[in-house]
This record gives structure tokens, C-alpha cells and sequence, in this order.
């Protein structure tokens, strides 16, 4: 068995049923040049990237270019320029699941037999899609809702019946809408836990569009930023992370005016936010090693220390600052 998430488990193979899993190394998606225009407007405009994350979190203001580019890559949009690549292949729909953020039920339809529809869409025999849409339903914790009608479901059940035709043919790539949509705290909680079950097993790659920019850094190790149909930003984001370590707090026990002046000595630029802690900026030269000898030395004990990361949404608006306005896209 291979478990999915703490409040399910699912057959071997049932996710990344389509092949052999990703290889975690490479890039599994690849854009050269891709632009799209629609209705004579370019909407996404000579976006280059190389994606390598368990999980992509796509983020941009309303009318960034989001939902084109999500629309791109299941084929739905064609290509006016450059390419889109995933698995070093050009889109093949049956590798992919697909959770819309609108509902799109089909109506007087039970969920079962709902998400069985969509398994055999998605090139599953009848017989096989009909087991596999009872896994996936009890998978996301909605198996005795089953046999009920889709418009009777509440909002979160709504969005588990979504989750569970994305996954029912065992995609290589999931793409999820807005997967938070309407949802309660306690349905959130879980919503997110059924993602970070997927993308922890490994063999799944998924891409999380939403405006929750919480959502996302619960997701999330990879971010796509995109600004006016361009790409303002791609970040890894442990790395980013790990880059404002040396930006510390502590609270320390014993003589605090030599060990400031210590910490001064080595260059550091040194604050008091209150009474009882110390902020600290390290250069780079300076490792938080470099404190503890220091405090040996001065016979002071650091009781705690830690290192501000920045949030995601200091990661987002820098990039919103960072990225210049384009010129307007010519018309080709």
C-alpha cells in the first residue's frame, strides 16, 4: 500500500499510474518562448522556465496570466509562439488530472458515478474505472457520500469530489485550481493535507494555482510568479529561504553589553527590539559558528536563536517591485 495522505491510503500505482516516476533531479517541465494570444491580445508573452519542484505553487495578480497558462499545458490553448514541453514530451492529456476551480458537475449525477465518467474520459476500461472511483472517493474521506446526487454536496464536499476525478486515472501532473476555494478552516486543513499526502509520495508532480499565498507556502517547494502575461520570478523556496539565515534574533544569558560589542567587532550590525533580545545581521564572512565561540568566550550562554525567513508574501511583492512593466506586446 502506498499511503497518500494520514486519513487514506491508495493501491500501488495510484498515482503516477501513467509511468514510471519523475525523476526527481530533472526538470519535468520545460517552456521555450511560450506565448499564447488571445481574442489579438498576447496573454502570455516569451515565458522560458525549467521546472524541477514536487510541487509548483503558480501565483500573479488577476489577469497575470494564470489560468492561460494553466490552459496552455492541458492543451487547451494553442501556442502562438515557443513550446511547452512536460516529461520531455509535448502535453499528453491522459498524464494529466485537471481540478477546475469553477464546478463543472454534470447534473442528477451521483459522485461515484460522476468521477467514473471522468476515468473512463481519461482512457480507463469501465470496469476498472468503476473500482477506481470508489478508491478515489474514500481516498478523500467522502466514501459514504458517494451515492449521493453532486448538488446535493456542500461546498468542501464539492471540492473533494474535484480532487478525486483528478486523480481517479493516476496522473503524472495535477493541476489544482484554486483547490481552497469556499472552503472552511477545517475543510481547508484538509484539502491541504490531501495535497502535501500526493505531493510527498514522490511519484505525482502537481501545480497549485491560488491567490492564498498561505495555501502556497503550506504546498509548495517551487514558486512560479507571473506579472502582465511575463515571468517575474522563480524561486526554490528553501533556497530562498535558506539565503536569509544570517538574519538572526537571540536571547542570550549573562554579560549583554560585551557580547554586543563583540558582535560589532566582527562586523555584524547589532539591534535591541526589546529588552530581552538581540537582532543580529551577519555579514558574509560571519557564521552563526562564529557567535557561539564568541559567547564561549565571554563565558555567555545563547539560549535561543533564530533566523527569519521570509515569508512568501515578502517573496511576491518583491518580485510585483522587481519586475518591470512591459512594453506592449507588438502584434505579430
Amino acid at each position: 500500500m502506498t499511503e497518500i495522505a494520514s486519513s487514506a491510503s491508495a493501491p500501488d500505482g495510484w498515482i503516477g499510474r501513467s509511468g514510471s516516476p519523475p525523476d526527481t533531479r530533472a526538470a519535468w517541465a520545460e517552456f521555450q518562448g511560450l506565448s499564447v494570444r488571445l481574442g489579438g491580445r498576447v496573454v502570455l508573452n516569451d515565458l522560458n522556465a525549467r521546472l524541477r519542484g514536487r510541487c509548483i505553487g503558480l501565483l500573479g495578480p488577476n489577469g497575470a496570466g494564470k489560468t492561460t497558462l494553466l490552459n496552455a499545458l492541458l492543451g487547451f490553448f494553442k501556442p502562438s509562439r515557443g513550446s511547452a514541453r512536460i516529461f520531455d514530451r509535448d502535453v499528453v492529456r491522459r498524464l494529466i488530472g485537471y481540478m477546475p476551480e469553477r464546478d463543472s458537475f454534470v447534473g442528477g449525477m451521483t459522485g461515484v458515478r460522476f468521477v467514473r465518467m471522468m476515468a473512463e474520459l481519461s482512457g480507463l476500461p469501465r470496469e476498472d474505472a468503476l473500482d477506481r472511483a470508489h478508491e478515489a472517493f474514500f481516498h478523500v474521506g467522502q466514501g459514504e457520500a458517494r451515492y449521493r446526487k453532486v448538488e446535493t454536496y456542500s461546498q468542501g464536499m464539492k471540492q473533494l469530489a474535484k480532487l478525486a476525478q483528478a486523480i481517479v486515472h493516476g496522473p503524472r501532473l495535477l493541476f489544482l485550481d484554486e483547490p481552497t476555494n469556499g472552503l472552511d478552516p477545517p475543510a481547508r486543513s484538509r484539502m491541504l493535507q490531501l495535497v502535501r499526502g500526493i505531493r510527498d509520495t514522490g511519484e505525482t508532480r502537481l501545480v497549485v494555482s491560488s491567490h492564498l499565498l498561505r495555501d502556497v507556502e503550506e504546498c509548495c517547494d517551487e514558486v512560479l510568479i507571473l506579472k502582465d502575461g511575463r515571468i517575474a520570478s522563480i524561486c526554490d523556496l528553501e533556497s530562498e529561504r535558506r539565503s536569509n539565515r544570517k538574519f538572526l534574533f537571540l536571547q542570550i544569558k549573562g554579560d549583554q553589553e560585551r557580547f554586543v560589542e563583540g558582535l560589532v567587532a566582527l562586523g555584524c550590525e547589532v539591534g535591541m527590539p526589546n529588552r530581552r533580545r538581540l537582532r543580529a545581521v551577519l555579514p558574509a564572512h560571519v557564521e552563526i559558528a562564529d557567535l557561539y565561540a564568541l559567547a564561549d568566550k565571554l563565558t555567555v550562554q545563547i539560549r535561543q536563536l533564530d533566523h527569519k525567513r521570509d515569508s512568501l508574501e515578502d517573496i511576491f511583492l518583491r518580485a510585483m517591485d522587481d519586475a518591470a512593466t512591459p512594453e506592449p506586446a507588438s502584434a505579430w
